[in-house]
């Protein structure tokens, strides 16, 4: 049965560093931890084969929760309620949370249908992207420097659980995209063909671009294809998590006809 800790004090060191895990955005890397609030997120990391290291709970969630969480963590550290906030990111607290390990991924598939961020800042956009692509059958995404850090709270809040049902890695160089063996596909508000009237190869890898600058020179030079998302209402672009969901939406749906024998997707 795993130990169980009882934190009262606010000056608990241990808080402390919860509190640098939920509020900065990558201090997962220096302590090679990850912190997850919530009974989804939980439920997600734990579909996705990982062990909780340390279940967090507030001390009115024990005799609810503790039966039904415990067996799944190494440890289990129950906090007096006073306390949840001293940590917690959310305005409404969801009183249970996890510490997951995390450990920096370096060995990235050639072959596997991927997502490749570049340099995309807002977390929310991030976490929406990485929701897209477990959604729609990608497996790995690769985030060039300049991206939200992946593992940040704000970004896992926004995947909803995608995290764990991808391979995710940080800092990769643009020149490293080279080596994919897969035909890489952009996005670009002012040229290229008509997404609807493509017909997409699976697998594939897709590259999307920063909020105001989209996808750089660079990767739009290297991309197999160039395609447009046609807007009828006449905006200036879309946000790039939505682009995001219609490309990799009709990624899938040509993915599903190939599997049929109907050959690439026109949609």
């Amino acid at each position: 049965m795993a130990q169980i800790d009882l934190i009262s004090s606010r000056a608990n060191p241990w808080i402390k560093d919860l509190r640098r895990l939920a509020h900065d955005g990558a201090a997962y890397r220096k302590q090679g931890l990850v912190w997850v609030e919530g009974e989804h997120l939980l439920a997600a990391a734990l579909a996705g084969g990982r062990r909780l290291q340390t279940l967090v709970l507030a001390q009115s969630q024990q005799d609810s929760m503790l039966a039904q969480w415990q067996p799944q963590a190494e440890r289990t550290v129950v906090v007096a309620d006073a306390l949840w906030r001293e940590f917690t990111a959310l305005e409404s607290p969801a009183m249970i949370g996890a510490l997951l390990s995390w450990e920096r991924s370096s060995a990235w598939r050639p072959d596997v249908p991927t997502v490749v961020l570049d340099r995309l800042q807002d977390a929310g956009n991030v976490g929406s992207v990485l929701r897209s692509a477990a959604a729609f059958g990608f497996v790995q995404v690769l985030a060039l420097h300049g991206c939200a850090a992946l593992w940040s709270g704000k970004v896992l809040r926004a995947g909803m659980g995608a995290h764990f049902g991808l391979q995710l890695f940080e800092g990769v160089q643009a020149e490293e995209l080279q080596g994919l063996a897969l035909p890489l596909l952009a996005t670009s508000s002012h040229g290229g063909q008509a997404l609807h009237e493509q017909a997409l190869p699976w697998p594939c890898a897709w590259v999307f671009g920063h909020e105001g600058q989209g996808v750089s020179l660079d990767l739009l030079a290297r991309a197999t294809q160039a395609v447009r998302i046609i807007q009828p209402g006449g905006q200036e672009s879309l946000n790039v998590a939505a682009a995001a969901a219609i490309c990799l939406h009709a990624s899938a749906v040509s993915s599903v006809r190939q599997s049929a024998g109907t050959g690439g997707a026109r949609l």
